[in-house]
């Protein structure tokens, strides 16, 4: 079996540290002949906690790893001396990734920032040593709590990436050659559909302040959001984008008429979801140095009723005006959050 390069689902049981049992102690110090009680309490155990970090770009690393087991607390001791507590378990995750109880199915938070802190599993509270036991008739206690039990779950991590921009098209439209363009990414790029298997995200510079990201996930064909093909499984994301690019491919050299590609994309993205189907798009006539595309772009408007972007991102034409016109309608046309 092929080991897996790109994992963004998986399953993983955490256990927070267990905290530390208190004491039962005595003062044996010399002329002290009644020597209280002096037994310190347990230390917590340590919490499991879920951080963001931008240098992580799936959970590959969760997939080898799947059991994360946070620091015991320890016990305390005479003189009043408070165990240690329990170091915390740190797991980095990418940034959009969410997490969910694997058993109830119960949404327990995400991490959307570099940075961002989670806890998923909190470490038990530490036990009370003899000395909280003093009273006015009870000058000798030799009660002590134990520690308290770490939280212990099995977790489904789910990521879904965080970009400005979807790419969404049929298997050899040309999306990796785009995202290859536009951005600083270096996508498979190949002659033969399915050249991309998991979502690729690329950085567009505009300038030395602004930029935007772009995300490539691999095509779709009809009945995707029936789990046909392979983008049905990477449409969740561009759930996080704030607008879409539906790149049609112009020449007609699959065989299909453009304006039909163009149909079938809007209507597995409104099968799959109907807020994504009414997201913000541009549409983008990509292979336009190809013989046939005029006329099928002619075609296609009067089909469609939308005069597309022309492009060639093999070529290099119209990439200038389409990363202008993304600018424009990323910071001016819609709102910044």
């Amino acid at each position: 079996m092929k080991a897996p390069t790109f994992v963004d689902r998986v399953l993983i049981h955490v256990r927070a540290g267990r905290g530390g049992d208190g004491a039962a102690s005595f003062r044996r110090e010399k002329f002290v002949p009644f020597g209280g009680p002096d037994g310190g309490d347990g230390g917590k155990g340590g919490d499991v906690v879920l951080v963001g970090d931008r240098d992580v770009d799936s959970l590959l690393h969760l997939y080898y790893q799947p059991h994360h087991r946070a620091e015991p607390g320890g016990h305390g001791r005479g003189k009043q001396q408070t165990g240690r507590n329990g170091a915390e378990c740190t797991i980095r995750v990418p940034c959009g990734t969410e997490v969910l109880d694997a058993a109830t199915g119960e949404w327990i938070g995400e991490i959307l920032e570099p940075g961002q802190r989670l806890v998923v599993a909190r470490g038990g509270a530490g036990g009370l040593g003899n000395l909280h036991f003093v009273t006015s008739t009870h000058q000798a206690p030799r009660e002590w709590t134990p520690g308290g039990e770490g939280e212990e779950r099995k977790l489904r991590l789910e990521l879904k990436l965080i970009s400005e921009v979807g790419l969404v098209g049929f298997p050899n439209a040309g999306k990796s050659t785009l995202l290859g363009r536009i951005s600083r990414a270096h996508p498979k790029v190949a002659p033969y559909p399915f050249t991309t298997l998991h979502p690729c995200v690329g950085v567009v510079p505009l300038d030395d302040e602004r930029s935007f990201r772009v995300a490539d996930i691999p095509g779709l064909i009809a009945g995707a959001h029936r789990g046909v093909g392979l983008g049905h499984d990477f449409l969740r994301h561009i759930e996080r984008t704030r607008f879409l690019v539906l790149l049609v491919d112009m020449s007609g050299s699959d065989g299909r008429h453009p304006a039909d590609d163009y149909f079938t994309l809007r209507r597995e993205l409104e099968l799959y979801s109907r807020d994504l189907a009414e997201r913000p798009f541009l549409a983008v006539a990509n292979k336009m140095d190809l013989e046939p595309a005029q006329r099928l772009l002619e075609e296609f408007a009067a089909r469609t009723g939308v005069h597309p972007l022309p492009i060639s991102a093999a070529a290099g034409h119209g990439i200038a005006e389409l990363k202008a016109e993304l600018a424009r309608r990323l910071f001016e046309d819609i709102p910044l959050p």
